[in-house]
């Protein structure tokens, strides 16, 4: 066991490639991942890439909590040898570390329909990471973690783009995961995030206080590469894509990489939980029960914490059951149920209708894995009862999250159908109205902290406060048992004071991309302890209701897809 990683070489030292090791490469990949254009792909887990490094790297940020829990001495993040590995430079890395990366295809499935025209050669042999490139897996501490570069140059899979992430995106992604997981919400983590000082590239954006729906200018943008980390980055979309691939027969192998990606899936993923010696056909229905159990709970935490994917297509959902890809992601404000930061995102993968988007995807899982119990039928039918009882876990699992942020021993019905009408009507705001109420009122004085007054209200003020005060009396009378400081200190642990709201990014990025990152750093520190009372200054400035004047502004309300 090491106790502190405080140099490259030493970490090196950790380096595990349990995937190219044990997966197939693609037969036409090049060894020295040389292999930045569009093609098609055909067969192999993987292709070799070598990334491109940004220029003139400097250090923006780390995850200080990650880097704990992995034991990184803080100061690896700005040591050199660190910040070149980590800004897409591994022509210099120390051995056993190889100065080559690899990225993987995926499938897609949007909403549970198969899609292969977002594929450049339209057989969804091209699809995959067009601008993520792992670059080193690694067992610390007896854990295992990929570490995956993010905008490291192109890749197969880039469908003709640029391969780069601007810092914006960087920014929003690198803060959003550390939070996440503060949130004790189950997500990738963030480990580094560097941007060139000199390399910008052109992208689609919004001018100050544009009210459009699309981006109206063209905005030139520093490049940044971010870090994330997880046990591994397996999609449902990557299983589907070998699903696919073995269920039409496509080459002699297709069955037997199936096998292979699905049963790494679960050495990866699931090694705690499916025992390693069962035959393939039973660790599969193990696997689905396991990932159905993880990715409701999943939603429900989503929901809890007020977060929106924005776009759950099954590239876009970790097999393993954590959150991955934040591109088009937001928190909400206002409740409410239709609640979408992204614009080509459609109701479907709107805030409240999360749980159904799961359920599709859950789908697609099952999709791909079929045909590996083809012919087991007793487990096939088992697999078959899995997914149709989805719905009933999924609810179940939003039952007991209501309930638990209501700080009641069972979820009531009636009493959540009144408040979920009552805080669409005032309107209220989200992650300050639970917080409020963690503090079990005696009336609703508190609770008006939390409430859009100036919205036009569908009901008159008088009534509205009668309802709030008839409702508040009803739900005193079924809270859990005890004093209320044991009830306030129990909510307060499942309703957060803070919340990544995307008008307290903007300036971050804003003050980052003139190369000044103090901002970024006291959000940072914020947003990592959202559970926590913090100063009266970081109240005033980061628990407060979103200004009226920012509702409905691109950049800050809504976005397109996030680069």
């Amino acid at each position: 066991m090491v106790n502190t990683v405080a140099t490259l070489d030493v970490l090196a030292t950790l380096a595990d490639y349990s995937l190219m090791d044990t997966l197939n490469c693609d037969p036409e990949g090049k060894a020295d991942g040389a292999d930045h254009a569009p093609r098609q792909v055909f067969s192999g887990h993987y292709v070799p890439v070598n990334p491109t490094p940004i220029e003139n790297p400097e250090y923006v940020a780390h995850g200080k909590d990650l880097f704990r829990e992995l034991g990184f001495a803080d100061s690896m993040a700005q040591s050199g040898d660190f910040v070149r590995m980590f800004s897409g430079d591994l022509s210099r890395v120390p051995e056993p570390l190889r100065n080559v990366g690899w990225a993987c295809g995926y499938a897609l499935s949007i909403y549970g329909n198969e899609f292969y025209r977002q594929c450049p050669f339209q057989t969804g042999n091209g699809y995959g990471d067009g601008r993520a490139i792992s670059v080193l897996e690694a067992v610390i501490n007896g854990r295992r973690w990929e570490m995956q570069l993010k905008g490291a140059g192109r890749t197969p899979y880039c469908r003709g783009a640029d391969g780069r992430a601007v810092l914006r995106s960087s920014v929003r992604e690198f803060l959003a995961q550390e939070h996440m997981h503060a949130l004790g919400v189950p997500t990738s983590r963030s480990l580094s995030l560097y941007v060139s000082k000199t390399e910008q590239v052109r992208r689609p954006w919004y001018s100050e206080g544009s009210r459009s729906i699309d981006p109206d200018i063209l905005v030139s943008e520093p490049v940044a590469i971010s870090t994330r980390v997880a046990p591994s980055f397996i999609r449902v979309g990557q299983l589907e894509l070998f699903g696919r691939r073995a269920r039409k027969q496509e080459h002699p192998l297709a069955m037997e990489e199936l096998e292979k990606i699905v049963l790494h899936l679960i050495d990866r993923e699931y090694g705690d939980v499916i025992d390693q010696s069962l035959a393939t056909a039973e660790k599969v229905v193990l696997l689905a029960r396991e990932f159905r159990s993880r990715l409701t709970s999943l939603v429900a935490n989503w929901i809890r914490v007020g977060y929106c994917q924005g776009n759950f297509n099954s590239d876009n959902c970790a097999a393993g059951g954590f959150t991955l890809d934040y591109g088009p992601f937001g928190f909400c404000d206002v409740l409410d149920p239709q609640f979408q930061p992204w614009t080509g995102g459609g109701h479907h993968f709107a805030f409240l209708n999360q749980p159904a988007a799961a359920e599709r995807n859950f789908h697609s899982f099952c999709s791909a894995v079929r045909p590996l119990l083809i012919e087991h039928q007793e487990f096939l039918r088992q697999l078959e009862g899995i997914q149709s009882e989805f719905p009933q876990v999924m609810q179940l699992q939003m039952e007991t999250m209501w309930a638990a942020k209501l700080g009641l021993d069972a979820f009531d019905e009636a009493l959540f159908r009144e408040l979920a009408q009552l805080m669409m009507q005032t309107p209220v705001d989200y992650t300050m109205f639970f917080r409020e109420l963690s503090s079990v009122p005696d009336d609703i004085e508190p609770l008006r902290k939390s409430f859009y007054e100036s919205k036009a209200c569908v009901a008159e003020p008088e009534s509205l406060d009668k309802r709030w005060a008839a409702w508040l009396t009803r739900w005193q009378s079924l809270t859990r048992p005890g004093t209320r400081e044991e009830l306030s200190s129990q909510m307060k642990l499942i309703n957060p004071k803070f919340s990544l709201r995307e008008w307290f990014v903007v300036p971050d990025y804003q003050e980052a991309s003139a190369g000044n990152y103090a901002l970024l750093r006291e959000l940072q520190d914020v947003m990592t302890r959202p559970y926590a009372e913090q100063s009266e200054e970081v109240e005033k400035k980061y628990y407060r209701l979103k200004p009226p004047e920012l509702f409905e502004v691109g950049g800050s309300s809504h976005y397109s897809c996030s680069s």
